[in-house]
């Protein structure tokens, strides 16, 4: 499951011209945690746009221009929420932004800029008060912002075309095929349309019915 969440990751951000690099593909053989298996991706936007004064915690695709650089964290534990009680019971998630960890990886960019701390993550709770506490801690524990999953699959699946081959992503070419059998629909916009009111005839006649 890492490999696939982290696949969707990459493509993702390479959908949207970033540069993308991971920092190693091998596990070490020590047993001790590498402070550098902390982070999955460095990518960097070769024409990022000069960012507004605020812009949302949960990133969208719109605010993706605005980032030059960025070091991204892949959590894919796809049934899970990170509500607070569970991001409290892994703290090794924020084990990336420590001082030591985050400073080395900074290294990597070299002097043009400290990159954003990116957590790419599941779910956060729906409820306001919910939501608001995990980003609230997710703030706290010093994370810039984070993207949810269903943003990038649901981007992936749009941008992706039936008719075309995608030979070098294993990814896009299963969506490409499921989109070519009807087993992926696109978003059916009519049924968010408002309802038009019934003329009196009409109205009249279902009545008598």
């Amino acid at each position: 499951m890492p490999a696939v969440s982290e696949m969707i990751v990459r493509e993702y951000f390479e959908l949207h011209e970033f540069l993308v690099r991971q920092h190693r593909k091998y596990i070490a053989p020590s047993r001790a945690q590498d402070e550098d298996d902390d982070i999955d991706f460095f990518v960097s936007n070769p024409h990022p746009k000069e960012p507004p004064r605020e812009w949302p915690f949960v990133l969208g695709s719109a605010e993706l221009v605005f980032i030059k650089h960025a070091i991204v964290v892949v959590k894919g534990w796809h049934t899970e929420t990170f509500s607070t009680a569970r991001l409290a019971s892994a703290p090794a998630i924020f084990r990336f932004v420590e001082p030591k960890v985050f400073q080395q990886a900074a290294k990597a960019f070299g002097p043009d800029g400290a990159p954003l701390k990116i957590l790419v993550v599941p779910a956060l709770p729906h409820a306001a008060q919910a939501r608001e506490q995990s980003i609230n801690l997710l703030r706290t524990k010093g994370i810039d912002a984070v993207i949810p999953f269903r943003t990038m699959l649901a981007e992936l699946v749009a941008e992706t075309e039936p008719n075309r081959n995608y030979q070098k992503s294993d990814l896009l070419q299963i969506i490409r095929i499921l989109k070519n059998y009807d087993l992926i629909k696109e978003p059916q916009l009519e049924l968010f349309k408002p309802r038009r009111k019934k003329t009196g005839a009409v109205a009249a006649e279902q009545s008598k019915g």
